[in-house]
């Protein structure tokens, strides 16, 4: 990271960040160590998805997720920023925010909306997310920002 990406990603607004933080801090387990957290701001802009699913393939490897888990991820981040683009605000930022935990990755994804709508959950792409993800939820606000937050759990190594 060059000088002038990190004054950009400190100069910031405040409320766009915290609002992804927000969302991984509400699926944190009450009493839990604080989770290392990693937050990627770029243009809502399709052109850049191939930053955030190299990202999201990196934070996963270094929590040892399986190879199948590691696509699972890079796909969920793809199709989630893929519902939230159509409504982005044309010339903002998205954020990605992920949350990493011994055994678990908790991540993020939000843009600001003008009228933010959370994708329904009767939709194919929602299946599809839920079944790569583990845990998907939909939230709209605070600040009209729109924002999907998964959370995937790697299994219990070991024979019972």
């Amino acid at each position: 990271m060059t000088d002038e990406t990190r004054s950009a990603v400190a100069a910031a607004p405040a409320t766009a960040v915290g609002t992804a933080d927000r969302a991984l801090a509400a699926e944190q387990p009450p009493g839990s160590a604080p989770a290392d957290r990693v937050t990627v701001r770029m243009p809502a802009d399709g052109a850049y998805l191939s930053v955030l699913r190299t990202a999201t393939a990196g934070l996963a490897a270094r929590l040892d997720f399986t190879l199948d888990e590691i696509e699972d991820l890079r796909i969920a981040v793809d199709e989630a920023c893929a519902m939230l683009l159509s409504q982005a605000i044309p010339g903002s930022s998205l954020e990605c925010s992920f949350a990493l935990e011994p055994e678990s990755m908790a991540i993020s994804v939000s843009v600001p909306s003008l009228n933010p709508r959370p994708p329904s959950a009767d939709t194919f792409a929602w299946t599809v997310l839920s079944a790569l993800a583990g845990s998907v939820e939909a939230q709209a606000g605070p600040g009209d920002r729109l924002a999907i937050v998964m959370r995937k759990c790697r299994p219990m190594s070991g024979s019972a």
